[in-house]
């Protein structure tokens, strides 16, 4: 059997998998492409998260990236003009709630970001300018608990307003519009 993978954008509003049973209609990936049987994300992002996502046909493979040797960076606007001092709790780790428990992240990467790629795209309409200033930041993880940024980011006192995967290993979302997908022939070279 010949194995397949595929980098996708995923836009907003979509859920990271194929099969949603529940009464509510949801938007699923198998809208966006034709994908082949046994195709399976790897990882996942929210509904109301966007950017890259990895497809395969190969569960080895889901493993390996999934695995805390790769890297994942994520964008993240967030409420207010994020600070430094904020930036470096970041990367110290913070404390969050995950499963009903209290959890410290570990330390990680972070940045401010002074001008965004125009590949992130406009997205959907946030908020306007009314409701007050907002600001990014580049957080990259080799771990990745539910919802992680979002709470890490709250955890300082900046909630997210929008998240965008840009990053996986090597494989960087680059120029893909939200909902395309391009297949490509392996996922190689992934590492750091």
């Amino acid at each position: 059997m010949v194995t397949r993978h595929f980098l996708i954008h995923k836009p907003d509003g979509y859920l990271s998998q194929f099969i949603y049973e529940k009464k509510r209609h949801k938007k699923l990936l198998g809208e966006l492409y034709d994908f082949p049987k046994g195709t399976m994300a790897i990882g996942r992002l929210d509904e109301d998260s966007e950017g890259l996502l990895l497809l395969t046909t190969d569960g080895m493979m889901s493993e390996i990236v999934r695995s805390k040797a790769v890297e994942k960076e994520y964008y993240a606007q967030v409420d207010g003009i994020i600070t430094q001092e904020a930036i470096e709790q970041l990367k110290k780790g913070v404390e969050i709630g995950f499963k009903g428990i209290r959890y410290t992240t570990k330390e990680c990467d972070a940045k401010i970001i002074e001008e965004l790629p125009k590949s992130i795209g406009e997205g959907r309409r946030i908020r306007d300018e009314r409701h007050g200033p907002t600001s990014w930041v580049s957080i990259t993880l080799t771990e990745g608990k539910f919802r992680q940024v979002r709470k890490m980011t709250a955890a300082v006192g900046f909630p997210t307003l929008r998240l965008v995967r840009i990053r996986v290993g090597n494989i960087h979302l680059q120029n893909l519009k939200a909902g395309e997908v391009l297949e490509v022939e392996s996922f190689f070279q992934i590492n750091k």
